[in-house]
């Protein structure tokens, strides 16, 4: 197991400084993320002959984080997903984004919270290590109305869960999606295509989309269809079913699922299973929905750790999530968060082996 070194992320970026940070528990998994956009970027767990592997994307410096990919391991918000053409109104009022995917906003907008450099603290919890990561998004900023204040906190519990904790506060109404974008490859962040893996989504319905992946509004019957995961499916066993026209407007899946579950509380929402060397990922979460996205749009072009080169389906992610364009979408669960209202969600990742 070789570590990432702290001193390659020490740097100013945007007049504050960066800095890498290590949690590990006393099973040996270890996870290591930058305060830069709080992303996550390496994650050693064992598979089932004990051997260790780092199973997540990543850059080797801050200046490749910076540089690279801006969603591998990041956190993202202010508003996690798509919004189309980049607007929303709140009670009348309309607000504008700026457009960085296509006619959409993706992810927060131009420079979201994956490029922020948060405040961070290494804390011990009853549960674990920890990292609380702060950060101060100021009114106007990509066009979000509001100061909204944002806490979030990795724990590495000894049971090795990686808890994620969301916290947010603001003194204008606004919206507000937070997820985690780890990529994970549970052979090897890089072992290549990842296309044998199992993957299981406790979801019996899901969100069409239209040809610039903005949800029609509809949540639509798993039943019959490539994105009925309710039992286990490997990722690539129906990813080119061009028969299926929402398989060939995602290039695959890129798709929100509508998880099975009472509003808010804490239950399993997917997994994933590599059968060759038994590492098992579950993900349990407060959140309504979850995305499977199986990077469809990697090209080659980034190259991560120890010169790894992330191509074409070589990760999937597993963003729990508010469903996308939901400040558009009146049937979707809300996203408005009003002054005196304390915004929270937990989404946990669970390593083992089978």
């Amino acid at each position: 197991m070789t570590l990432l070194n702290r001193e390659n992320y020490q740097a100013m970026y945007k007049d504050k400084p960066t800095d890498l940070y290590t949690l590990k528990n006393k099973n040996g998994i270890v996870i290591q993320a930058t305060n830069y956009g709080g992303k996550i970027e390496s994650l050693y767990v064992p598979d089932r002959d004990g051997f260790f592997k780092d199973i997540t994307f990543g850059y080797e410096n801050i200046d490749g984080c910076i540089n690279g990919d801006k969603y591998f391991g990041a956190l993202v918000g202010r508003y996690a997903n798509r919004i189309a053409g980049g607007s929303f109104a709140i009670d009348g009022q309309g607000y504008h984004l700026p457009l960085n995917n296509g006619p959409n906003t993706l992810h927060g907008g131009t420079s979201g919270f994956d490029d922020a450099v948060w405040d961070a603290e290494e804390i011990k919890t009853d549960l674990g290590q920890a990292i609380r990561f702060t950060y101060l998004s100021v009114d106007g900023e990509q066009g979000f109305p509001g100061n909204m204040s944002a806490e979030v906190i990795y724990t590495l519990t000894d049971d090795n869960r990686l808890i994620i904790d969301y916290k947010a506060t603001t003194d204008k109404p606004t919206i507000v999606n937070l997820t985690q974008h780890a990529y994970f490859n549970l052979a090897g962040h890089d072992a290549g295509e990842m296309l044998n893996q199992e993957v299981v989504v406790n979801a019996d319905r899901f969100t069409p989309v239209n040809e610039n992946l903005i949800p029609t509004g509809e949540l639509r019957s798993v039943e019959g269809t490539p994105l009925d995961f309710r039992t286990p499916h490997a990722l690539g066993e129906r990813i080119n079913d061009t028969t299926y026209e929402q398989i060939v407007k995602g290039k695959g899946y890129d798709h929100n699922f509508v998880l099975n579950k009472d509003s808010g509380e804490l239950s399993f929402a997917a997994s994933a299973y590599d059968k060759e060397n038994g590492r098992f990922l579950e993900v349990f979460t407060t959140q309504p929905g979850i995305q499977l996205y199986t990077g469809n749009f990697l090209n080659g072009s980034q190259e991560g750790k120890n010169g790894a080169v992330y191509n074409y389906r070589n990760g999937f992610c597993l963003e729990t999530q508010h469903f996308p364009d939901s400040p558009n979408q009146p049937g979707f669960p809300p996203v408005v968060l009003r002054p005196g209202e304390v915004y929270k969600q937990q989404t946990i990742f669970k390593f083992s082996v089978k």
